[in-house]
């Protein structure tokens, strides 16, 4: 077959970006499925273009030109995006493929403004797709391998994707990762939930980090793992024979569970300098947290006194939580992070509103199967800017209010003077600061408090919150539309409805 002209476009962003959290880690964030498909479609002998847009590019002048094949990978947030460059790209006659979480999590939607949907990736469905280059309208066609490919490209064949994005970030360049897929928990909530956890091989993690060791003096680099270090002693096996102790500067995602003391001091050795354990829920979720047994303040005694050990091994340590859980009743869950807060006044809080996207987790189907899914347009799915379920045991004026209160506690000038003081090096106190009072920390609760006040003195935006309505308000309307900017001319007519309930309509007719 003749060599295809290919775009591969990685939106880190949903429209223009002018924070400063965005212009230093955006570039960081970008995915590693769009790198590891540019690599394969370059060895197949096609000509590739791969743009990773952050937010601080002129997407315009960006874009990839003149192409015939155009995969798009993205979070929901950024999908409406995402279907508006299809739209154009399918105007001058391109074929349009989307892939990443939002393909999986909403596949029927995206197969309305794509000619493919890409679940579970492997090469040889991505070979299909070059050999099979057509549209198909107005419905797309939904691919899946049916698990997690068992290898991907490493670093150093990807390189070429990998450090012209890396050039974007001024200051910290942070190298995506691969240490394993899937997830040994089950979170009910998670993407990864029901995929089976496979680690992928060691020799390509000890080769690509000795590749890195040639480009970086100290390279920084983020595993992206649901879940690292499950296969721990074999993880770092393959770290200390990559380079001396502390060749490098490691991120990883991982649970308390694994964070035994033990582990913090080869962890320390190996130099690893910021973890994200989930802690999710005081009353339920326990699994990761080694804390299943617990509940309440001592389960917040627990979980304190052992972040404030990893303390002594990791400079950086996020915290997660999930708000408006069914297990949450009251005041408590929300004190309960408050005593966290100060017993541990040196961990970064993580909080996301509970959210169910689409076809991700088994919870979603009980969420639809009980009427509780809002039908929010995706702009705003991603974890903070929507809740996109009625809450069980809160009333949504109440529920914002005790969202309000923790969130000014968490990032109030005195919790942000306990961190700073109870944190070492100038990075991580930087880190800290500067997530804080951008928006990740007084942004989210200057929107927190736009949505409280237009819930108390907007009948129709109450209503639409209640499920009365379907009728979007114009204050998420207008927010869409600035956000896109240019690409609103191009967005589907119908783009910014769809389906809450599809999953459970799929499961009612079997396909489920």
């Amino acid at each position: 077959m003749p060599p295809l002209k290919i775009g591969l476009i990685d939106l880190v962003s949903k429209g223009p970006a002018n924070t400063l959290w965005a212009k230093i880690m955006h570039a960081n964030l970008a995915s590693i499925m769009p790198q590891v498909i540019a690599t394969w479609c370059e060895q197949e002998g096609h000509d590739v273009t791969l743009i990773c847009y952050t937010g601080y590019e002129d997407l315009t002048r960006e874009l990839p030109k003149d192409v015939s094949l155009v995969f798009i990978s993205t979070f929901t947030q950024a999908s409406l995006l995402a279907y508006a460059l299809s739209n154009y790209y399918r105007s001058q006659g391109a074929v349009t493929v989307l892939g990443g979480p939002h393909a999986r999590c909403y596949p029927d939607d995206a197969a309305l403004y794509f000619d493919y949907v890409l679940g579970f990736t492997s090469r040889s469905t991505i070979t299909e797709i070059l050999h099979n280059c057509v549209p198909h309208r107005p419905v797309g066609i939904q691919l899946s391998a049916g698990k997690q490919p068992a290898n991907f490209c490493g670093v150093e064949e990807r390189w070429k994707f990998i450090a012209p994005t890396l050039k974007k970030a001024p200051f910290l360049q942070i190298v995506p990762m691969l240490g394993s897929v899937g997830c040994p928990y089950t979170c009910p909530f998670c993407i990864d939930s029901t995929v089976p956890y496979q680690p992928l091989d060691f020799k390509t993690i000890q080769s690509d980090l000795r590749f890195l060791r040639t480009k970086y003096k100290k390279p920084w680099v983020a595993f992206h793992d649901p879940n690292f270090g499950v296969r721990f002693e074999e993880n770092m096996d393959a770290i200390a024979a990559a380079g001396p102790p502390k060749s490098f500067r490691f991120i990883a995602e991982s649970s308390l569970s694994i964070l035994t003391e033990k582990h913090l001091q080869l962890l320390q050795q190996n130099g690893f300098i910021a973890v994200l354990p989930g802690i999710e829920s005081w009353y339920d979720l326990g699994n990761k947290s080694k804390a299943s047994h617990i509940t309440g303040m001592e389960k917040v005694n627990q979980v304190s006194a052992h972040v404030n050990t990893i303390f002594r091994y990791v400079p950086y340590v996020q915290t997660n939580f999930v708000l408006g859980l069914d297990s949450d009743a009251g005041t408590e869950p929300f004190e309960l992070t408050k005593r966290f807060i100060d017993q541990a006044p040196n961990a970064f809080p993580g909080f996301s509103l509970l959210t169910a996207f689409g076809e991700a987790a088994p919870m979603n189907l009980e969420y639809q199967k009980q009427g509780r899914v809002l039908p929010f347009p995706f702009h705003f799915l991603n974890n903070h800017l929507a809740m996109n379920i009625k809450p069980k045991n809160y009333d949504w004026v109440d529920f914002y209010d005790k969202v309000i209160d923790v969130t000014d506690y968490a990032f109030s000038a005195k919790a942000l003077y306990r961190r700073f003081i109870h944190t070492h090096g100038t990075t991580t106190r930087w880190m800290n600061l500067m997530r804080a009072i951008s928006s990740e920390g007084w942004g989210r609760l200057k929107f927190y408090r736009q949505i409280r006040q237009h819930l108390v003195h907007d009948r129709n935006f109450r209503k639409y919150f209640e499920g009365e309505t379907q009728q979007l308000p114009a204050f998420y309307h207008e927010i869409i539309k600035k956000d896109l900017g240019i690409w609103w001319q191009w967005l589907p007519a119908n783009a910014l409805s769809h389906d809450a309930n599809a999953y459970f309509h799929k499961s009612m007719n079997g396909h489920a």
